[in-house]
């Protein structure tokens, strides 16, 4: 089981740790959302439960509910930059086997 970063996701994200201060690393889960299933959403890990795996990826916490794992064993996170107006996660997921048009859910 993985959950890598590429490296401009982990320099966005060491920069986004850095601002919020408290976080120990950060959140990975999905919800049920969109038109195939599934979102992915990204938060800070204030803390980690009994129920959590913790993977690391250039020296960043990724922490995961267990009951998560199932979506998203194998994702990597990407942060993407088109523009000033257009940047974000990109998540590459061998679990996903629909996603819609616009990139933000996905269905197992």
């Amino acid at each position: 089981m993985s959950v890598t970063l590429t490296d401009a996701a982990a320099t966005h994200i060491t920069a986004m740790l850095a601002r919020h201060g408290n976080s120990i690393g950060l959140r990975l889960g999905t919800k049920k959302s969109g038109c195939n299933g599934f979102a992915y959403v990204v938060d800070y890990a204030e803390q980690i439960t009994d129920n959590d795996r913790v993977f690391e990826s250039h020296g960043i916490q990724i922490v995961i509910d267990n009951d998560q794992l199932t979506y998203l064993d194998g994702v990597e996170i990407d942060f993407v930059r088109s523009n000033l107006l257009n940047q974000g996660f990109e998540f590459r997921n061998p679990q996903a086997k629909e996603r819609c048009g616009c990139g933000e859910s996905f269905s197992i």
